[in-house]
């Protein structure tokens, strides 16, 4: 005979609703992250208090539901930021920055490879490349910096296993919430940096590799920024991003959802009065990790509309290497004039770091002996 399902009584209900709301998910994550369990696995918990044993089914917990807890502990820390009162410019500039594809999480070796790349060389060279084209914009009298989020931010997408939003595995460095804060930090520093110089329009691009993690880091930021004056957001899961800019109008998107053809027509068609207000129009892509412009023309040396896609700053990893994929590495800004369009493009080149034995064999880092060659010192 079936035993018959206990009912819950009010206290008992109300207190699992106490429990939802101090966040018991992120407890859970916690615990499993000490035992080495994949998150994904648990379905069911029991959770014990002084007046209730509770037996709890997750139904499979969610990645909104361990970061529900984290956005609110942010919004309630925040930090405070003045108001910053700017005088007018005359001949106003805008800057985009546009650290494109950084992939944190993702690994490299260089005896595989032929680079190296993880989470701590990946966020050292956003902050050296956010350094280099903040010092390089410094000529032109900026009002506004444009500052572009996500676009595969993240390497990964899951806590169980190493895989994008699509499923596809990848070469993880360290755990998915090391690489998550590390981020976060980045992004931080960088807006910081910029606060100072104009006010701030963060613009989030949802991507393919972390497509729902991705989504959280950009509110995460929001949250912690929320109390700033000088910074709006635009953060949304919408796709297709557009700003105007004067006689601008400014299109960002990942990169792998429309075809490149039809993202001009689209542009006109979704945003049809900032269309008809602006001269200069530019669509930023991402995603191929290459450098790639294509010029819709509307007559001889009239423009209609420039889509340009960005290079990236991490590395090769063992697929990309092994296809042959070798594009330069850098990070890369615009400076926009509020009247003429584009005006300047400014690069940060990430230096090459292969490490190369005489003999002609990739070196790899033994952690005692440091940089070895297998066919001469193995």
């Amino acid at each position: 005979m079936s035993v018959p399902r206990l009912r819950l009584s009010e206290d008992e209900y109300a207190l699992i609703r106490q429990l939802r709301k101090k966040g018991v998910a992120s407890e859970l994550v916690n615990q499993c992250d000490e035992a080495g369990l994949p998150l994904s696995n648990v379905k069911h918990f029991w959770y014990k208090s002084e007046k209730f044993s509770i037996f709890s089914k997750t139904d499979g917990l969610q990645l909104e539901d361990v970061f529900d807890p984290i956005i609110k502990d942010v919004q309630r820390y925040s930090p405070k930021f003045r108001k910053i009162k700017r005088s007018k410019i005359k001949n106003p500039h805008c800057l985009i920055l546009d650290p494109s594809d950084i992939h944190v999480g993702k690994l490299a070796v260089n005896h595989e490879a032929g680079e190296s790349y993880d989470v701590k060389k990946a966020v050292s060279i956003v902050d050296s490349g956010i350094d280099s084209l903040l010092q390089k914009a410094a000529g032109f009298p900026l009002d506004k910096i444009i500052f572009v989020i996500g676009n595969d931010c993240l390497h990964i997408d899951s806590s169980s296993s190493p895989v994008t939003s699509g499923g596809t595995s990848q070469d993880m460095d360290g755990k998915w919430h090391d690489a998550f804060l590390a981020a976060r930090d980045m992004y931080i520093r960088a807006i910081e940096k910029c606060l100072p110089l104009a006010d701030v329009e963060i613009i989030f691009a949802p991507s393919n590799h972390d497509f729902m993690s991705g989504f959280m880091l950009a509110q995460t930021i929001k949250a912690y920024f929320r109390k700033s004056k000088n910074i709006t957001f635009d953060v949304s899961i919408a796709h297709r991003k557009y700003t105007s800019y004067g006689k601008n109008l400014l299109s960002f998107s990942h990169g792998d959802g429309a075809k490149l053809a039809d993202t001009p027509l689209l542009m006109a068609t979704e945003r049809p009065d900032m269309w008809s207000n602006s001269v200069h129009r530019y669509i930023y892509l991402h995603h191929i990790h290459h450098k790639q412009t294509a010029k819709f023309m509307a007559g001889q040396d009239f423009i209609g509309v420039t889509a340009e896609y960005l290079r990236s700053p991490s590395a090769s990893d063992a697929w990309h290497a092994k296809k042959g994929y070798r594009s330069p590495k850098a990070v890369e800004a615009f400076i926009h004039s509020y009247d003429n369009g584009q005006v300047a493009r400014l690069t940060h080149y990430v230096d090459s770091e292969q490490k190369v034995c005489k003999c002609g064999v990739n070196l790899y880092h033994h952690y005692t002996r440091g940089w070895m060659c297998e066919r001469c010192d193995g």
